[in-house]
């Protein structure tokens, strides 16, 4: 049997939350690990850890990733947000806000994971983008209703093993609103799909 390669480790910069973290990593680190493990934040949680469970759910270039299948190295170059970055200083994101104002959690262990996702969410929802539920995806359409079942099927890759689903989909919805109400109202379209 050929013995194991060695490790290959390299140098590189993340940005995180606005700043820039330096870190020397082997390639097979997960940002996962590297955000828990390596720069302590550990708002990120570490669930099945084969990106089902949702709860590593951070924004790379604002689009929601399962940290546990993304590789530290691969994350280079990209902005970085994680749960503790959303907030404005002591002001909640609307989101966080919501989750806290209607209880979308229990446990709070998968909370972090629900709150990127949905913020991601509601800016896929408002550009327009249909799910699986969506009943006119034609782009002249627009943005379909955010219906408790189109919340649903947005926020479906995210578990909640307490079984807050109820709560969190208010807190999405409510999330949607104040978004809806501090941007100014545009025409949109579907020109922008989501990625395959």
């Amino acid at each position: 049997m050929a013995p194991a390669p060695s490790p290959v480790y390299s140098s590189v910069t993340l940005d995180i939350n606005g700043d820039k973290h330096t870190l020397t990593v082997d390639h097979r680190t997960t940002l996962l690990d590297a955000l828990r493990e390596r720069l302590d934040l550990t708002g990120t949680k570490k669930g099945c850890d084969q990106g089902q469970c949702g709860a590593c759910t951070v924004l790379l270039d604002g689009r929601r990733a399962v940290a546990c299948l993304q590789l530290a190295v691969a994350a280079e170059g990209r902005a970085i947000t994680t749960v503790e970055g959303l907030a404005d200083g002591e002001r909640l994101h609307p989101a966080q806000q919501a989750f806290l104002d209607l209880d979308g959690y229990q446990c709070g262990y998968c909370t972090p994971g629900q709150i990127c996702s949905a913020v991601a969410m509601i800016e896929e929802h408002a550009a327009g983008w249909p799910s699986a539920v969506t009943d006119d995806i034609r782009p002249e359409a627009g943005p379909p209703p955010l219906t408790a079942d189109e919340i649903r099927e947005r926020m479906s890759g995210n578990l909640c093993r307490c079984g807050a689903y109820v709560s969190i989909v208010r807190a999405v919805a409510r999330a949607a609103a104040v978004r809806a109400e501090s941007t100014p109202t545009t025409v949109t379209t579907r020109t922008e799909r989501a990625p395959a």
